[in-house]
């Protein structure tokens, strides 16, 4: 990257309602041994009723506003990373824009599944390029547990709704994170591995049809398992060599939260100690393009972003798509 921007504020929110593997027992043909020894994950959270992204999008920014020490008045662009949006049209963007109290800010919502945050931050990082005056808020937020096949125990088990969200802009202040360089992937040519196709322009809907399996995440789990560990290690290399670094260079991996293995896979690859991998996936679950604003925001809460650190994000999701970015403190 010839020009660099900066992160000033770091927020997250998932909502108060808990289920907790035990939980899933109650309704799910699956125990806690299984899930938490396969996924590591130990519990999520779940929206209530009539609780829609935009809620949980428009919490996670105000704390990264207060964070950053500024007032969503001071805003020019909100970008929210979903594929649960609260709606086909109006976007999320415009309503998280309106339920924080402002207006004529550019707002837009972006899609890559699980990687829409790395991705969003290289949207981001762009904008402040254009125009050295923008003050970017880039969230990632998701509502997965609307978008569940309770009967599927493979699926249902992994995934959780939160948000998470930052605040950037192209000027350095004290405190402030350097997005040094940002690599980005795709390969459509394996998008039906990972879908929620129902409602789409490719699987319509017809007026008082009942709900298709379509319209729930569908998952060949171990073909995205392979996918994923291969191309999260595989771009974290290239993006480190291109800066002149090794994995040994890197004080903090932070890596989309999706599976234990997988977690544990890429880091194995990578050459990483685990004790320098961040995981929070025991809490939270799979949040998709929450996970990584939802545990860069969890990591400062736990002191473990010092300054001088180089923290390295990478993530894999739907399309498929995948990412890697390093930040330095």
């Amino acid at each position: 990257m010839t020009k660099h921007c900066y992160i000033h504020g770091f927020g997250s929110f998932a909502p108060a309602k808990v289920l907790t593997n035990h939980d899933l027992e109650k309704f799910v043909d699956t125990n806690d041994e299984w899930i938490r020894t396969r996924t590591g994950i130990e519990e999520r959270h779940v929206v209530e009723e009539g609780q829609c992204t935009s809620d949980l999008v428009t919490e996670a920014a105000k704390v990264a506003l207060a964070d950053a020490g500024i007032g969503a008045e001071a805003l020019t662009h909100i970008l929210v990373a979903t594929c649960t949006p609260d709606a086909y049209c109006p976007n999320t963007a415009c309503v998280v824009e309106d339920k924080l109290g402002i207006k004529g800010a550019m707002a837009l919502d972006m899609n890559a599944a699980c990687s829409g945050f790395v991705y969003g931050l290289q949207v981001a990082c762009g904008l402040t390029a254009v125009s050295e005056d923008t003050t970017i808020l880039l969230s990632g937020g998701e509502t997965l547990t609307t978008r569940l096949n309770w009967e599927d125990r493979n699926t249902c088990v992994l995934f959780g709704d939160a948000a998470g969200a930052v605040v950037i802009s192209a000027k350095q202040t004290p405190g402030s994170a350097k997005v040094v360089d940002i690599e980005l992937s795709s390969d459509g040519s394996l998008r039906d591995l990972l879908t929620i196709a129902g409602g789409g322009s490719s699987v319509p809907y017809k007026l008082n049809q009942p709900v298709p399996a379509e319209h729930f995440v569908m998952m060949q789990g171990r073909e995205v398992f392979k996918h994923a560990v291969r191309s999260m290690a595989g771009i974290c290399e290239t993006l480190l060599t291109r800066n002149g670094m090794t994995a040994s260079d890197v004080d903090l991996l932070i890596p989309h939260q999706a599976n234990i293995r997988i977690i544990e896979a890429v880091g194995k690859k990578l050459e990483i100690e685990s004790e320098k991998v961040f995981v929070n996936l025991n809490k939270f679950g799979n949040t998709s393009a929450a996970s990584i604003p939802l545990a860069l925001a969890d990591a400062k809460r736990q002191g473990l972003l010092k300054p001088g650190m180089r923290v390295l994000l990478t993530t894999f999701g739907g399309g498929f798509t995948w990412g890697s970015a390093l930040l330095e403190f």
